[in-house]
């Protein structure tokens, strides 16, 4: 007589793996990394640049997540706090990539990315680093596995300083956030605005990350008559300049730095109240950065999850991370830096529900998008004005305008010469 034995079930356990892959599961998870501020008086500003990826990877994983070499993987982020200290976010960045599998990390403070681009090049500890930062020197630092998300803030400086010049303002006077960013800020602006026969009166840098009180410096600008004030840093301190400016009696312009926004402040520091806002100059809102049915719905998403008001950071990297997804799937790799960059020039441009805004390819490090900016006045926001800054030629700037989804905006041809070469 025959004896019973027990079946095999690690056999049984691999069969059903098997029928669960053929059936459309996950064949594996892909580790998103993120270092950056998420506590202190930059955290919102951390905030909103995660919660744009929680958005893009919530989206991409209920479509199915993406297909590499006939297998299905699904995205998780995992994040870390470096208070913008570079120490911590490279060793953030290290903790990513060895223990929770990153190949991609994104941070969004140029003063912690310049230490994370001395490491993510490393052999055998590479990784892609997407820099959420407008700061054109990142562009031009030696690193073939980074990719910086929006336009470069000289085509904001430029833009602005014009506005500035077309309203009549002659003076203008500095309190911009200390630091590698605001610095670099400052003499583009500074340079441009000379250039064009404007005076700088007075440059008080302040500590857009730990004060609260910009009375002082204020003061000391304020006293030199300026027609408009150059500000900014994060939103929510901006804000508060703003504030003490206008109750020091200050009724003058505001140009604010690409990183303050003003649809941020009006709607979140200011309850939705443009008064104190009138003939401020910035980064448009996100609701006149892209189609409008396209940005109405992802407003709505967004209120409904998180409340408060989407940004630029928000939209930039959603877009960033569904940009990241298409480029895995087109180099056919989740886990090799090197080719999943060099697919990015070939699934631009994408379609708008994806891409949101007009990312219309990759130069070297920086992707190729329009710096939009856009007025405040008389309790309204003005019609929105986009600046196409990397064009090489006329031709090729209508060439682009062609292919950019219609919305109602002003087009500018502001060809920047760094990135025309």
């Amino acid at each position: 007589m025959r004896r019973w034995k027990p079946f095999p079930w690690i056999f049984v356990t691999a069969m059903l793996a098997m029928g669960l892959f053929a059936s459309g599961a996950w064949a594996g998870e892909v580790v998103i990394g993120f270092t950056g501020p998420l506590s202190g008086p930059a955290a919102q500003y951390g905030r909103d640049n995660v919660a744009g990826l929680e958005m893009a990877i919530k989206d991409i994983n209920e479509a199915g997540g993406i297909t590499v070499d006939g297998e299905k993987y699904s995205f998780r982020l995992q994040t870390y706090d470096d208070h913008i200290d570079p120490t911590a976010a490279v060793n953030n960045a290290r903790r990513l990539k060895s223990r929770d599998g990153a190949n991609v990390i994104f941070n969004p403070v140029f003063n912690t990315l310049a230490p994370l681009m001395e490491i993510n090049q490393m052999r055998g500890s590479e990784f892609l680093l997407m820099a959420y930062t407008s700061t054109p020197a990142i562009d031009f630092i030696d690193n073939n596995l980074t990719i910086s998300i929006p336009p470069p803030f000289k085509a904001y400086a430029w833009a602005y300083a014009d506005i500035a010049w077309e309203k009549g303002w002659r003076k203008g006077a500095m309190v911009v956030t200390l630091g590698a960013y605001g610095d670099e800020w400052r003499e583009t602006f500074a340079e441009h605005w000379e250039d064009i026969g404007g005076e700088i009166v007075a440059d008080k840098p302040a500590n857009y990350y730990a004060e609260t009180d910009f009375s002082s410096q204020l003061a000391a600008v304020l006293a030199k008559n300026p027609d408009f004030l150059l500000i900014g840093g994060p939103s929510d301190t901006t804000a508060l300049v703003i504030e003490q400016a206008r109750s020091m009696g200050f009724d003058g312009g505001m140009i604010m730095v690409d990183q303050a926004k003003m649809d941020y402040i009006a709607n979140v520091a200011f309850d939705g109240d443009l008064s104190l806002m009138n003939n401020v100059i910035g980064v448009a809102r996100t609701l006149d950065i892209a189609p409008r049915p396209v940005m109405e719905k992802f407003h709505e998403r967004y209120v409904s999850k998180y409340g408060g008001e989407d940004t630029s950071e928000n939209v930039l990297n959603y877009a960033a991370m569904r940009m990241v997804a298409a480029a895995m799937e087109a180099a056919g790799s989740v886990d090799d830096p090197k080719a999943i960059k060099a697919a990015f020039s070939g699934i631009l441009p994408m379609e708008p529900e994806k891409s949101l805004v007009a990312y219309m390819g990759i130069r070297g490090t920086r992707l190729l998008v329009p710096g939009t900016v856009q007025v405040i006045k008389d309790g309204a926001y003005q019609r929105p004005n986009q600046n196409i800054w990397w064009p090489k030629t006329e031709a090729e700037y209508e060439k682009v305008l062609e292919k950019i989804p219609e919305r109602e905006v002003t087009s500018r041809y502001l060809p920047i010469e760094e990135y025309i070469k």
